[in-house]
């Protein structure tokens, strides 16, 4: 995986037609490397790239290909993505993604859920 940093980098273009991702990291590697992205209208990749990238029904060939076409040509538009996904890429990190998941565990535990509201109202 460290291998795919230069790569990124060195990319003029990321595209990712994915049909179903669970998260879709690799739109965020190459966001956090400065490569423009162009991926998929389905399952997480719109939450993951955001405005930051160019988003294309993936069973749409032709679509999928005018978008590369324009990132590759477009030279206002490829800087564009590449600032947007840089910062897009800025506001998801470990931390964060941990804090959130503590904050819902623990919100489902106050509220009842499960046995664990015993485990609150002692405190």
């Amino acid at each position: 995986e460290e291998d795919l940093a230069p790569l990124y980098s060195g990319a003029r273009l990321f595209a990712f037609p994915s049909l179903y991702e669970g998260f879709g990291m690799p739109v965020l590697e190459a966001m956090q490397c400065g490569c423009p992205v162009v991926t998929s209208t389905s399952s997480s990749l719109p939450e993951v790239a955001g405005d930051a990238g160019i988003l294309v029904d993936p069973e749409d060939v032709g679509a999928l290909t005018n978008a590369m076409e324009r990132v590759l040509t477009d030279r206002r538009l490829h800087e564009r993505l590449r600032r947007m996904g840089l910062a897009r890429a800025g506001i998801f990190s470990w931390d964060k993604s941990s804090a959130v998941m503590n904050e819902a565990i623990v919100s489902l535990m106050k509220n009842g859920v499960g046995d664990h509201k015993q485990f609150f109202d002692q405190r």
